[in-house]
């Protein structure tokens, strides 16, 4: 007799090897999937970030938690806006990675945004959410500029054809994370074509990610306000 695959290869050392906590793709697993998933999180002691569960699929497993597991349904949360799961406390921010700064081009990117800062939440990320600064009326941008200088980096969702970012990155030194969003008319394409504009954009030093990746994007932010703690650690005498 074999013995069986595992349901899942959990990567319980990505804290230690990368500085984040493992994520878990929610959008095509089942309730009984999750559910084990979450389990073995929570036996090792990690924080559980589920992301993509609507809000009948997370109601099924908090109703099958408190019946089999009321312990770990007391820990679990479902963040409606940003669609995810989170198990466990999450932890309190680290001034020393500073401050992230999630824009959107317009309300419709609201989810994508939301699942970018509670993935930085996770990992002890300050982070503020600026919506509806979309280039359809571009002075909207221009009055909140003071303001996002204070950011470390700034992560920026936009559908229709994505202009958010390189706009941004034309105006501000800071690292700009562009998020193509799946919003728009026709030949938006499901957020093909603001990938396509982000990846054509003429201003330097532009990042993007995979369309509706805020967790992507949030991971990209993460690893370059870790190595500026870490360079700033190195400096001090």
């Amino acid at each position: 007799m074999t013995t069986p695959e595992p349901l899942a290869r959990l990567d319980l050392g990505r804290r230690q090897r990368l500085g984040m906590v493992e994520a878990v793709w929610g959008e095509s697993k089942d309730i009984d999937q999750i559910v084990t998933i979450l389990e073995r999180l929570h036996e090792a002691g990690e924080l559980a970030l589920v992301t993509r569960v609507a809000e009948g699929k997370a109601a099924a497993i908090q109703e099958w938690l408190q019946r089999q597991r009321p312990q770990l349904a007391g820990e679990l949360q479902h963040h409606g806006q940003a669609r995810c799961l989170t198990s466990g406390p999450i932890p309190a921010a680290d001034p020393a990675l500073g401050l992230v700064q999630v824009l959107c081009g317009g309300t419709s990117d609201l989810p994508v945004a939301h699942e970018a800062q509670l993935a930085l939440r996770c990992h002890g990320v300050t982070t503020e959410l600026v919506v509806d600064v979309g280039v359809a009326g571009l002075h909207r941008l221009l009055d909140q500029l003071p303001r996002l200088r204070s950011a470390r980096v700034l992560i920026a969702c936009a559908g229709m054809e994505g202009a958010l970012p390189t706009v941004l990155a034309g105006l501000l030194p800071q690292p700009v994370i562009g998020v193509p969003v799946s919003v728009g008319y026709g030949v938006s394409a499901g957020g093909v074509a603001a990938l396509n504009g982000m990846l054509a954009s003429c201003a330097p030093g532009l990042s993007v990610v995979n369309i509706d990746n805020g967790y992507g994007a949030a991971m990209a932010a993460l690893r370059i306000l870790l190595a500026l703690r870490g360079a700033a650690a190195a400096d001090r005498p």
